[in-house]
């Protein structure tokens, strides 16, 4: 366990007595926020390299400087698991966001259906909701948040050795099946407010790919939904055991 209460997300290397510089909104955080001194620990990790102690070596109001010092934790990588999801309202894409984060998702993929009510996503301010989720739960990884694609395009060019979670509203009722050998790539399919198209459910049914999933006997928000999901593949399949 690391002695350093903050942690931080850099887009630096990490080695030890590697310099680290501090973008200015860093620096307001931990040295106008925080009240951080030099020598103050800091734990960083930038996706790549693990989480590794660093000190404070120059405090300042609009830019700093950290030195890292010794590793405290080895990157540790996530089960090869997207969350597809069509967005939503703002806030509560926001959650789904930091939920996949939390919960292990290696990439987050937004996608348009025929029933999505948000035609478009800030892929840098979500992008950046996964990052403060993964300083917060202590991750050593990142997802990736991609920018918005419709959900034919992404259907037309599935990757054949992927299977897909489908969570169908259809099998409302049916209690929640999942087994089979952990590990492997997957993909979690959550659909909009106002559910599949006939033609984007027969498309799904279609693909040898698939795997229809119920979520039990209520038809669930979607944000709900993914936290779910996640949760059931995580205990079945995925890295929780």
């Amino acid at each position: 366990m690391t002695e350093a209460k903050i942690r931080l997300y850099v887009d630096q290397a990490l080695a030890a007595g590697q310099p680290v510089a501090v973008d200015a909104d860093q620096a307001n955080y931990l040295f106008n926020v925080m009240r951080l001194a030099r020598g103050a620990p800091v734990a960083l990790f930038n996706g790549r390299d693990g989480e590794w102690l660093a000190r404070v070596a120059e405090p300042g109001k609009r830019s700093g400087i950290l030195i890292s010092e010794r590793q405290t934790a080895p990157l540790r990588l996530p089960p090869d698991l997207w969350l597809i999801f069509a967005p939503i309202k703002k806030a509560r894409t926001d959650f789904i966001v930091e939920k996949a984060t939390e919960l292990g998702a290696a990439r987050v993929m937004p996608v348009q259906t025929r029933h999505t009510n948000s035609e478009r996503i800030r892929q840098d301010r979500l992008q950046a909701h996964a990052m403060e989720a993964a300083e917060q739960c202590g991750a050593t990884f990142v997802p990736e948040v991609t920018d918005l694609i419709s959900l034919d395009k992404l259907l037309a060019s599935w990757p054949a050795d992927r299977k897909l979670l489908w969570c169908d509203e259809a099998m409302v009722g049916q209690a929640p099946a999942l087994s089979g050998p952990r590990g492997g790539s997957w993909a979690i399919l959550i659909g909009p407010e106002g559910g599949f198209s006939a033609d984007e459910q027969a498309r799904l049914r279609a693909l040898p790919q698939v795997v229809p999933l119920a979520l039990g006997p209520r038809i669930l928000r979607a944000d709900t939904a993914a936290v779910a999901a996640l949760t059931l593949w995580q205990a079945a399949l995925g890295d929780w055991a």
